[in-house]
């Protein structure tokens, strides 16, 4: 069987925990795996190099968005499938994909957006405000380009006509606890850069009630509680984020200031 004329581009960075399971799920589906490595000190590149025909470049990480723009044009074939470490296809997924390519289906839209099914402490999330996230990854090599954003790139779909595809991605988004938590601190941080210029003076307002809204959000409004526990975690340490973020835009403008 003739693998895809594809490219699945994937960033890295001390990923090994992921990789072995990753690759195995695309190497044998797509015609190029092109992994854009930040220099990991782990196994990362070990276990790529076990992968026969797999492209790997190392890159300086300056950014998410930096990194992934520069990688786009990197792909040898026109068609791109970006995906993270922590994501797989599933067999449906798979098809879909290959019925765009032989429907030529890019006729009709630039980029599709790809939905996930979240695993988070070894239980399937259905709700939480996870159930609806969507991101543009699969895209047309030379028309797809990231925001600048810290948190959250995306895909600039300004001028571009933009599909969705009906099978998800699944989505092993944070291993434990720690992992997600440490990775809600990084993003904290990273979008206090991207708030700070349009947030004004941080009162109560930032530090208490934009917090507790987003755990509201989260738990309540977004159905959370039916997830019991794990939908209690998530919308916890959300709220954690948001609160962390304001502090760390307070800490930016008191470090300016001396």
């Amino acid at each position: 069987m003739s693998k895809l004329p594809i490219t699945v581009l994937i960033t890295t960075f001390n990923e090994a925990q992921h990789m072995e399971a990753l690759l195995q799920n695309v190497s044998n589906w797509a015609a190029e795996i092109l992994v854009i490595d930040s220099f990991s000190t782990d196994n990362t590149i070990a276990i790529i190099q076990q992968f026969e025909q797999i492209r790997c470049l190392q890159r300086k990480y300056i950014g998410p968005a930096d990194q992934k723009n520069w990688a786009i044009p990197q792909a040898t074939y026109s068609t791109v499938l970006l995906m993270d470490a922590d994501e797989r296809l599933t067999p449906a997924l798979k098809l879909e994909i290959e019925a765009i390519l032989v429907k030529n289906s890019f006729n009709n839209y630039d980029v599709y957006r790809i939905g996930f099914q979240h695993f988070f402490m070894g239980k399937r999330v259905q709700y939480s405000g996870w159930q609806n996230d969507t991101a543009v990854r699969l895209v047309q090599r030379d028309k797809a380009r990231y925001n600048q954003n810290q948190v959250h790139e995306e895909i600039d779909t300004t001028h571009l006509k933009v599909g969705l595809l009906k099978y998800k991605f699944e989505h092993y988004t944070y291993r434990d606890l720690d992992t997600f938590l440490k990775k809600q601190m990084r993003y904290a941080a990273w979008s206090a850069q991207d708030y700070a210029p349009k947030t004004g003076q941080i009162t109560v307002w930032h530090l208490w009630v934009k917090p507790f809204f987003r755990f509201f959000k989260h738990y309540v409004l977004k159905l959370g509680f039916l997830d019991g526990k794990v939908g209690l975690v998530i919308s916890a340490i959300m709220a954690w984020g948001v609160f962390l973020r304001y502090v760390h835009i307070a800490e930016m403008r008191r470090n300016h200031l001396h």
